[in-house]
């Protein structure tokens, strides 16, 4: 069997690091999936204006298509330390490194790189290239009833995130205009606190930092949250 990518992901997530564990979770993170020319075609989405949200089934691509798989894994909803079966489990690392995510979808656009589908709520990095498109249908796919294992409904205490004012400074130069909506979509990765579980048993860790887009988010920890301390251009951008 060979599958042929229709598209590929744009989105914040220049870096594994900072992605959110689930989608959904971060409805500022906005994406496109850019339609490769073969399949850039309004008609093969009639009807798709209907339904608010989307499977996409992705490849994990990054570092996953050439390193194997093991039977067991350590998810991080476990702290990375309680192994279960691969097979019980999202890890990427998979005999056929398959992903699908449920998100929002915003209408189709044609602009000067093509066709592409507008998302929100994204949890993939950019640069994954997507398999399939297929409409989320809440009668058949959402089971209320359902048993969720160990990955049960992180608890709703959300980490305080507060701005420096260098970062404040930071945010005006690098979205003067609020299109990437940076500070909610940093606010709300920083909330989920992004950090492996196993970042517990290094308390006197206090300083991180991610990469969105082409930016640079440098933060602390403390007694009072997170303090976002600067938003600059990466270097190597």
């Amino acid at each position: 069997m060979t599958f042929n990518p229709i598209g590929i992901i744009r989105s914040p997530y220049t870096d594994k690091f900072g992605i959110p564990r689930q989608p959904g979770l971060v409805t500022a993170a906005e994406a496109r999936l850019e339609l490769l020319p073969a399949f850039a075609r309004e008609e093969a989405f009639k009807g798709l204006d209907g339904f608010s949200h989307v499977w996409i089934l992705f490849v994990f691509h990054a570092d996953c298509l050439d390193a194997g798989w093991k039977p067991t894994v350590r998810p991080p909803r476990l702290g990375g330390r309680q192994t279960v079966g691969v097979f019980a489990s999202r890890a990427p690392y998979r005999p056929n490194p398959i992903g699908l995510s449920a998100v929002e979808q915003l209408g189709l656009i044609r602009d000067a790189r093509g066709l592409a589908l507008r998302l929100r709520g994204v949890d993939l990095l950019d640069g994954t290239p997507v398999l399939d498109i297929k409409p989320y249908v809440p009668y058949a796919d959402a089971l209320p009833s359902a048993r969720s294992g160990f990955a049960t409904p992180p608890e709703m205490t959300i980490t305080p995130v507060h701005f420096s004012a260098a970062a404040e400074r930071d945010l005006v130069l690098v979205d003067p205009d609020g299109q990437r909506q940076l500070r909610q979509l940093i606010a709300q990765i920083l909330a989920q606190d992004p950090r492996p579980g196993y970042m517990n048993r290094y308390p006197q860790r206090r300083e991180f930092g991610m990469q969105l887009y082409n930016l640079n988010v440098r933060w602390r920890c403390d007694a009072a949250g997170i303090e976002v301390v600067s938003v600059t251009p990466s270097a190597d951008k």
